[in-house]
Formats: structure tokens, sequence, C-alpha cells
């Protein structure tokens, strides 16, 4: 068996799209006042950004074919848009409000929130070894909150809602699958993925210019006054765009398991080496409590398939 590079290609630039977007989108929240300044204006144009690259995806010879899609179809879509778009909404204010490695931390305790609605909500219940598992998860945020010199009340409150809509998202894709014939509607990944965001790029308008369309102006002064701002906002909304699409791509390609390594890989390289280039603060008890939480993650994904071949 040969190795496959397509594959290795995607992971490669998956975590290196992912380990830009948390300096550059930190760089650009930080230049711009942090969670006083614009979170809402720049999680939603970051978007925009997106939406750009996707419309010129369509029209580009050859590139990418528009998708074949019905109103009920865009209408079955609405959900998952909406939460995708709230998870990153509230994911950027968390990263505005807090350290990036304190907000990554956090937002590996997802597979809590997603136990919960899977068990009480969608009617899926999970394993005991599951819920066990999710002990070390928790444990481990609130060890490495306890040293954590950036920590927010609204850092932690953003970052458990990004957990929850993420959590959502994840059901709501489920069930989205199993529309007949939608997957030959969509064509591709990378379609679903671009309207998707797109439907997220409209859905976030509203919410951007209720929260913050007295500033859009005194945003739009800081982007022509200040370069660094102005870059590393159109490069993070960039890398967001293009890891989340590989890694969609990824996921596609692989399986549960290895889906489960790679998304541990992605947190222990995001939460060192962001921190290490930002200059954040990484003592022992916060490394314990990443550790602890990474780790029941992990254990998590895969306990079930290891109690089954027991």
């Amino acid at each position: 068996m040969g190795l496959d590079f397509a594959l290795l290609g995607y992971f490669f630039f998956w975590y290196l799209g992912n380990y830009y977007y948390n300096i550059t989108n930190k760089l650009a929240l930080k230049g711009s006042g942090g969670s006083k300044g614009f979170p809402m204006t720049i999680a939603s144009l970051q978007l925009g950004v997106g939406v750009v690259y996707a419309l010129f995806a369509w029209v580009a010879p050859d590139m990418r074919s528009i998708p074949a899609l019905t109103m009920d179809d865009i209408v079955a879509m609405l959900p998952v848009a909406f939460c995708s778009m709230m998870a990153h909404c509230a994911s950027v204010f968390a990263l505005s409000a807090g350290a990036v490695s304190f907000g990554q931390i956090v937002k590996a305790a997802e597979p809590a929130f997603a136990a919960v609605l899977s068990q009480f909500v969608y009617g899926k219940p999970i394993s005991q070894a599951k819920w066990l598992c999710l002990i070390p998860v928790i444990g481990g945020v609130i060890i490495a909150s306890v040293k954590e010199l950036d920590f927010a009340v609204s850092a932690l409150v953003a970052a458990c809602s990004a957990n929850l809509f993420a959590a959502f998202k994840g059901n709501e894709n489920k069930k989205l699958m199993e529309t007949p014939g939608l997957k030959d509607r969509l064509g591709s990944v990378g379609n679903q993925f671009a309207i998707t965001s797109l439907l997220a790029f409209l859905m976030s308008l509203p919410l951007m210019f209720a929260t913050e369309g007295a500033k859009f102006g005194e945003f739009m002064e800081v982007l022509k006054t200040n370069p660094a701002v102005k870059s590393n906002f159109l490069l993070s909304g960039v890398y967001f765009y293009g890891y989340n699409e590989l890694a969609t791509m990824t996921i596609k390609k692989t399986n549960a398991i290895t889906q489960s390594v790679a998304n541990t890989a992605k947190r222990v390289i995001i939460i060192i080496g962001v921190a290490l280039v930002l200059g954040e603060d990484l003592p022992f008890v916060k490394l314990l409590g990443s550790a602890i939480c990474i780790g029941g993650v992990f254990l998590y994904s895969v306990i079930d398939s290891l109690l089954a071949k027991m």
C-alpha cells in the first residue's frame, strides 16, 4: 500500500491554516481593541471573505460547478448554517476576551456538550464509558483555568457557547446528510461548505449591525489607518475558509479514530504553538489541565471502539 499524498497534503494544510488563522485572528482582534473593539464585525466579515472565494470558484472556468439545489434544500441547510455562524462568532469573541490557549482548552471540551445534546435533545444515548470520559475533559478545563492570567468570565461563556452551537451543528449536519439526493445536488464537499458559509454570512449581518452597527464607520477607519489590522483581518478570513474546507475534505477520507487523533494533535499544536508565538503564559498547571482535557477528549472518541475489540 502506497502513501496517500493527497490526504497527507490535506492534513498538513489543514493544520497550517488553523495555526495561522488563530495567529492572524488574534492579532486583528488585539489591534482593533479586543473584546471592546469589533469582534462581531470581524467574525462576520471573516465569513464574507470566504464567500468571495466561494463565488470566485463558481464563476472561474473549470474550477467548481455550481450546485443544483432546490429551495427545499436551502431551507434544510439553514439550521446547520445558523449553528455554524453562531459557533464561529462565539469563538471569535472568546478569543478576543482571553488568551488563544485558554479558548482552545475550553473549546476542546465540545464532546461534553455533544454528549448532553445527543442524550437529551436528539434521543441518541451515548455509552456509560463515554460519560465517564467526560470527567477528565471537564476536570482538565477546570485545572487549566486555575492559573489562567488572562481569564475572563466572558471568554469562558463565549467558548462554552461556541461548543454548544458546534455540537448542535454536528447533529444537524448528520440529519441534513440523510436528505435523499442532497449529496448529488451539492456535487462536492467544497460546495457543501461554500453554501453553508454563504448562508452563515448572510445570517451574521443582522447580528453584526444590531450589536456593532453604530461603530461600523469606526471599524472602517481602523482598517484604513492600521495596515496590520487590515492585513491580519483579511488573512484570517482566507485561512478560516481554507482550513475548514480542508478539514471537511480530510474527515470525508478518514475514519472516526483517525479523525480523533487528528483533532487531538491539532489542539496540542495550536495551544502550544500559538501561545509561544503570541507570548501567552503557559504555566505547568495550564499545560497539565490542557493535557488532561485533550487526553479525555481523545479517549471519549475511541473508547467504544476499544471496548468493542476487547
